[in-house]
């Protein structure tokens, strides 16, 4: 009996798929780890004379660089000026039906990434990190609500634990308070009640935003990059409608770039290129690993938090962090 080996290219294939999966997950591990810690910084430490970036103005260029990425990638795939050109009049701005349903995940994603700069404005970015699982929870309802997703018996015990653990975080420690090493003008500045509820808010506008794209990309079909472009525009000029009429004046009398500095830059990118890095993570990976890179990413934040910013957890936040991580792993099995 003679067996036949399978063709070089078909191995080929599944080395690449595998090095793309752990890739994209090692990056979507690094950066969701390094963009909360980096933004948190960037809101409390400041060199002598520095003064604070507007919050607006950030997600603005988030979006804009989003933007750019997306039609870059998009004119290399058309791979001639004129399938992209064409591909843009049909699919973006001459499909003014389709973008106006995006308005609504788009106007709720600008929401979003306001409300991430409040919240970690006013927490610590341990707590920040393991209070934003709650969108794992708003996600399963709003799936329940608008795509008539059934959960099983499984998935409801670790959302009841996701809330436990959470609640456990948030509970309120001495010890958290007098053993830190930030500035007391900065802490005392904070509003851990302000930074709960936008993170809340945050879990909210996403797990809607995120059902409701969903049902409209399962209505047809459209490369990745189309789609988030139709998402981006939208969302550009809420952020920008944001931005003029919170920091309008201070933008006039100072410019839009007033605080700049390198770290700010590296915030924006980081920001910009998050979305797009799950999408891929979600295309190459699925959501069960994705799952473990957020609880990786929970882990190695609390560990830096520790060192940078003096975070001293309490007994009942490592037991709340215990139950998060054990929750999010429990939802992600199939």
């Amino acid at each position: 009996m003679k067996y036949e080996l399978p063709p070089p290219s078909s191995s080929r294939e599944e080395k690449s798929v595998q090095f793309k999966k752990y890739i994209s997950l090692c990056f979507l591990t690094i950066q969701s780890s390094t963009l909360v810690l980096m933004l948190r910084y960037s809101r409390v430490e400041h060199q002598p004379g520095q003064p604070m970036y507007l919050a607006s103005t950030a997600v603005f260029f988030a979006e804009l660089i989003k933007a750019v990425v997306c039609l870059l990638f998009l004119y290399k795939n058309s791979g001639k000026w004129s399938i992209f050109v064409d591909t843009l009049t049909d699919e973006i701005f001459g499909n003014w039906s389709e973008l106006k349903l995006m308005m609504v995940p788009s106007g709720l994603y600008a929401l979003q990434n306001n409300l991430l700069f409040l919240a970690l404005s006013n927490l610590e970015a341990a707590t920040f990190q393991i209070s934003y699982q709650l969108k794992i929870l708003s996600t399963a309802l709003f799936s329940v609500l608008l795509l008539g997703t059934r959960l099983s018996r499984n998935k409801w015990l670790s959302l009841i634990l996701l809330m436990v653990g959470v609640i456990l975080v948030q509970l309120p420690s001495t010890s958290e308070a007098s053993t830190t090493t930030e500035d007391a003008s900065v802490t005392d500045l904070q509003n851990p009640i302000v930074g709960l509820f936008a993170v809340i808010s945050a879990c909210l506008s996403s797990g809607f935003a995120g059902c409701y794209f969903e049902k409209i990309v399962k209505k047809g079909p459209a490369s990745m990059w189309v789609r988030n472009i139709q998402l981006g525009i939208p969302a550009l000029l809420f952020s920008m409608t944001a931005m003029l009429i919170s920091d309008g004046r201070a933008i006039a009398h100072n410019g839009i770039l007033y605080g700049y500095d390198t770290l700010t830059w590296v915030v924006v990118f980081n920001q910009a290129l998050s979305g797009l890095l799950v999408a891929l993570v979600v295309k190459y990976a699925g959501n069960i690993l994705k799952g473990f890179a957020n609880s990786l990413s929970i882990i190695i934040s609390s560990m830096i938090s520790f060192y940078v910013f003096g975070f001293q957890p309490s007994p009942q936040f490592a037991m709340g962090a215990f139950i998060v991580i054990t929750a999010t792993l429990l939802y992600s099995r199939p």
